[in-house]
């Protein structure tokens, strides 16, 4: 047929459409290539430079090109995988992760061509301030470190001591662990991973739901039968002031 011409792929002849982007036609034949910003509907723009491959033609010695922009025609010799091709996959990806680091379908891609993409970051910088503070200051012990694959990594305690306080979120300095409150649920993040959902505690004045209640059980345990208004009333920050104000009103003496 007129349309058709005979290339070769990795030391494979196949007949395909003439004219057609090599891309597609890698597709169609099962061989995998990494790709992200071609489109069939658009004129490739060659953005992402992931489907590199080898292309030799007659009497020319051979070169990297891209495989969306190039239109198949008779003789064309193709070699999807070798040390160049590698090579320059490696330096696109890391261009794309540049601009986005946290983009989950680069580093699938590079995973599955076996691409150097490092560590996927999560925002985190182990300053360990955190686990500290759930330690030392609350006394929860909710979080620790562990190694992964030769970085630290904060996670939950195996004994799933989280009390939702949110001490950890206000002290984290990138904003790596995360708090949401939604309906009478409160739920503490690491990364993007729930380490803790407590159910809410209302104010017996305003009625806002401000606590969970594992923290205002803790503070009762950790306070013992010291007199303070927390213990006998669950109050949120701004109504425990003022009811702390009327209290001090009542008890002041009268001239």
């Amino acid at each position: 047929m007129e349309n058709m011409v005979k290339i070769t792929i990795n030391g494979e002849e196949h007949e395909v459409e003439k004219g057609k982007r090599l891309l597609l036609i890698l597709t169609e034949k099962g061989i995998k290539t990494p790709h992200l910003c071609f489109h069939h509907a658009l004129v490739p723009g060659a953005s992402c430079k992931l489907c590199v491959v080898e292309v030799k033609e007659k009497n020319k010695p051979p070169k990297t090109r891209l495989s969306c922009a190039i239109k198949t025609k008779e003789g064309l010799e193709i070699t999807t995988e070798s040390a160049m091709v590698h090579q320059l996959r490696n330096k696109a990806i890391g261009d794309l992760l540049k601009m986005a680091p946290r983009a989950d379908i680069i580093h699938r891609i590079g995973e599955e061509f076996g691409l150097t993409t490092g560590l996927k970051p999560d925002g985190c910088i182990r300053c360990r301030l955190c686990v500290r503070i759930c330690k030392d200051i609350i006394g929860a012990k909710a979080l620790k470190i562990v190694k992964r694959e030769g970085m630290n990594y904060v996670i939950p305690s195996e004994t799933g001591d989280c009390i939702g306080c949110g001490t950890c979120v206000n002290i984290c300095p990138t904003g790596a662990i995360r708090s949401e409150d939604k309906g009478n649920v409160r739920k503490i993040m690491i990364r993007d991973e729930v380490i803790g959902r407590h159910p809410l505690e209302r104010c017996e004045i305003c009625g806002r739901r401000f606590a969970t209640v594992k923290f205002l059980k803790h503070v009762q345990e950790l306070e013992g039968s010291h007199p303070d208004t927390k213990e006998h009333h669950k109050l949120c920050p701004t109504c425990a002031k003022l009811h702390a104000v009327k209290d001090r009103r009542m008890l002041a003496p009268k001239l």
